[in-house]
């Protein structure tokens, strides 16, 4: 079975870190750690932020695993690398994108809900098929997200080398 821990120092490190940014265009607005305040703003880190103070790791860390980990039942897929690639891509476009994304490749319902026929499926399809068919369909999403608004364009070269070191 996959493990966190690994997972999430990998995509902490293709986030930035701890870190606290405000990046012009970017949709998600200011972010912690990855953490945007626009979608994630009942999040206890802001109250640290807003004291201009450091936010416990734990806090970051049991945000992802239980926002999107958990969701994307990294614990019950067989494959590291492959539960690394659809967690992180999780984390930059959201679950269900992430999971819809994984549901096409493996031939289930794509219907961004990660049940047992769609673990199932990751778990059985090899990862020498999956990641590579993964990678380009997460590239293929960086690109319609920028051919629709072309202030994204800015992103879509750090999106292609993250989803590139993912796809080891």
């Amino acid at each position: 079975m996959a493990k966190f821990n690994p997972a999430f120092d990998s995509m902490i490190a293709s986030e930035g870190g701890y870190i606290l940014t405000n990046v012009a265009n970017d949709r998600g607005g200011q972010t912690y750690a990855g953490i945007s305040r626009k979608n994630w703003p009942d999040w206890n880190g802001w109250l640290y932020v807003d004291r201009k103070e450091t936010p416990p790791t734990q806090l970051v860390r049991d945000f992802y695993k239980e926002k999107f980990w958990d969701v994307v039942k990294g614990d019950e897929l067989n494959d590291q690398h492959m539960a690394e690639s659809i967690f992180s891509f999780a984390v930059n476009t959201g679950t269900k994108i992430a999971i819809k994304l994984a549901q096409i490749v493996v031939g289930t319902a794509p219907d961004g809900e990660l049940g047992f026929k769609t673990v199932y499926a990751l778990n059985t399809i090899s990862p020498h098929i999956f990641m590579p068919s993964y990678t380009v369909a997460k590239i293929a999403r960086y690109r319609d997200i920028v051919m629709k608004d072309r202030s994204q364009s800015k992103f879509l070269l750090g999106w292609i080398n993250r989803t590139l070191k993912d796809a080891k």
